[in-house]
């Protein structure tokens, strides 16, 4: 890979390093140049340029981010597409994301141009989480480093998911003690199972004595219930104590006492009848995560807890803010998230220059509008609005079987604007940005959409998201909410292309093939498609 500075007309299929702005165009860095792209630079003065020649060795930093992202993912870890040469991994379900750590520190160490950074071990995730991101730090990667980078990866990310279980409680109380206290243990332990899917089958509520909370116990493991849980009147103060001493009267096992992770220091980890018996610590009473939920959410993802597994969380066990520090914080667990997109796919026009319903006919067997639409689908892009209005049922007949929200725009006939209002307010207020495609645009494929997705990053200067090839703006468009308000405003038979010049400081191209900008709108242009050899989708 090699640096240089070269006049704009040596530049052809090379990378540009630095954005820049010439003859009212803004190209930005990383772009690949096209031959229109170095002839505009040509055309506007622009007499050097410095960028980015890779040789037959290098492989482009998204491709190589995908390939050893791919292989790093496991079960319930979902790869993204990437985009300036970074590939993030989502969790597809809630539960434990893990980690083989010494694969990971492999990787880094094997050349710098390669990095993967991820979650702690154990973190608790939930889907659509970030979980890890690979980054190619330069514009691509020697070749022999991602492959022995994809050889070490051996599927060593992966999410353990939480498993529904039935749990038994016990609660014990001294003499004066408030009633509602015990009615504290039961909220704050049934708050903590419900996200892990965990269900209370058997509560009691003794007196805090061996003998009683012995019998229990006893009563309890007849329900047979795959976890049981301790909540004593009084803190544990050793393994010899009233709690620990009826788990052990009742037949169960004293596994480890005490834990170095604060709040949570004296949690008991026992067993009784060969599931676990958690004796609690009271800051389990909290809402606020503490050392017992380290211990409850393994147990939820089926993983051992063992005396020394328990021993080992005290890096990173410190979870309380601690009265010296001058501005204590409030922890946020809420975690990176992919983009919530939704796609709204424009089905109501009348085909006037076709001269019949141009989205019912048929290419490879399937309709024009199905085969946008199942692009749409195979996308990450949910939900899917299919906006009618021109010979409606018939249209919505074609998309039968598909899961999609279908909108009809009885106003169709005062153009598309009216269309695409109707799509954008049928999404939910939850998405982050919404994929504008035409019904008549077959050969737009899902993995466009998904880089599209990838790139959207508002934060980054990416609220715009539009599909370009050879230097011309085609279609699809991925809107950020942000621009909803303006677009809602639009009258006529027109789009929001005339958006895209007002905010062109939120613009993102995204370089895709020659289909971006094929619509099938006259019989000559259907003929044409039917006439093409079958592309790769």
């Amino acid at each position: 890979m090699l640096f240089l500075n070269v006049p704009p007309t040596e530049a052809e299929g090379c990378i540009l390093v630095h954005s820049l702005r010439a003859g009212g165009r803004v190209l930005k860095k990383g772009r690949v140049l096209a031959k229109s792209d170095v002839q505009h630079l040509a055309d506007s003065g622009v007499a050097t340029i410095t960028v980015v020649r890779t040789g037959p060795d290098d492989i482009p930093e998204d491709e190589a981010a995908s390939r050893i992202a791919t292989a790093l993912a496991g079960d319930g870890a979902r790869v993204a597409a990437a985009y300036t040469g970074r590939s993030n991994l989502y969790a597809e379900f809630s539960g434990l994301v893990l980690f083989d750590t010494a694969r990971i520190d492999t990787i880094n160490a094997i050349d710098e141009s390669i990095t993967v950074a991820t979650l702690p071990p154990f973190a608790p995730v939930h889907p659509g989480e970030m979980i890890a991101t690979v980054k190619i730090i330069p514009y691509a990667a020697p070749s022999h480093a991602v492959e022995t980078a994809a050889t070490a990866a051996q599927r060593s990310i992966r999410v353990k998911p939480y498993k529904s279980k039935r749990v038994a409680l016990i609660s014990t109380f001294l003499e004066g003690q408030k009633p509602a206290l015990l009615e504290k243990n039961r909220a704050a332990l049934a708050a903590r199972l419900s996200p892990l899917g965990g269900h209370i089958i058997f509560e009691r509520r003794v007196p805090h004595e061996t003998g009683v909370v012995t019998e229990a116990l006893v009563e309890a493991a007849q329900e047979a219930p795959e976890v049981f849980f301790v909540f004593g009147a009084s803190a544990i103060a050793d393994r010899r104590d009233i709690i620990p001493a009826a788990i052990a009267a009742a037949g169960g096992e004293i596994r480890h006492f005490g834990m170095p992770v604060d709040p949570g220091n004296l949690l008991l980890l026992a067993s009784l009848t060969g599931v676990p018996a958690i004796g609690l610590p009271s800051c389990a009473r909290s809402p606020k995560t503490n050392g017992f939920d380290f211990v409850l959410q393994r147990i939820f993802a089926d993983l051992p807890v063992t005396g020394p597994d328990v021993a080992r969380m005290g890096v990173g066990g410190l979870l309380q803010e601690i009265p010296t520090r001058p501005h204590p914080r409030e922890a946020d667990h809420s975690g990176l998230r992919a983009p919530r997109i939704g796609a709204v796919v424009l089905a109501a026009g009348m085909s006037t220059r076709m001269g019949t319903n141009k989205l019912l006919q048929e290419w490879r067997s399937k309709s024009l509008l199905r085969w946008t639409v199942e692009t749409a689908l195979a996308s990450e892009a949910r939900p899917v609005v299919v906006v009618t209005g021109h010979e409606a049922p018939g249209t919505e007949a074609v998309l039968r079987g598909l899961d999609v929200v279908v909108v009809r725009n009885a106003a169709y006939r005062d153009g598309l604007s009216t269309s695409l209002k109707a799509g954008l307010s049928a999404l939910p207020a939850t998405v982050d940005g919404a994929l504008i495609l035409l019904g008549d645009m077959p050969e737009v494929s899902p993995s466009l959409l998904n880089r599209m997705i990838a790139a959207f990053s508002p934060a980054d200067g990416r609220g715009i998201c539009v599909a370009v090839h050879d230097g011309r703006r085609g279609n699809p468009v991925l809107w950020g909410r942000s621009l909803f308000d303006d677009m809602a405003g639009i009258t006529g038979d027109t789009g929001a292309k005339h958006l895209l010049r007002l905010h062109e400081e939120q613009l993102c191209e995204i370089e895709a093939d020659a289909s971006v900008l094929r619509d099938v709108d006259t019989p000559d242009a259907l003929a044409r498609l039917r006439a093409a050899g079958v592309r790769a989708r």
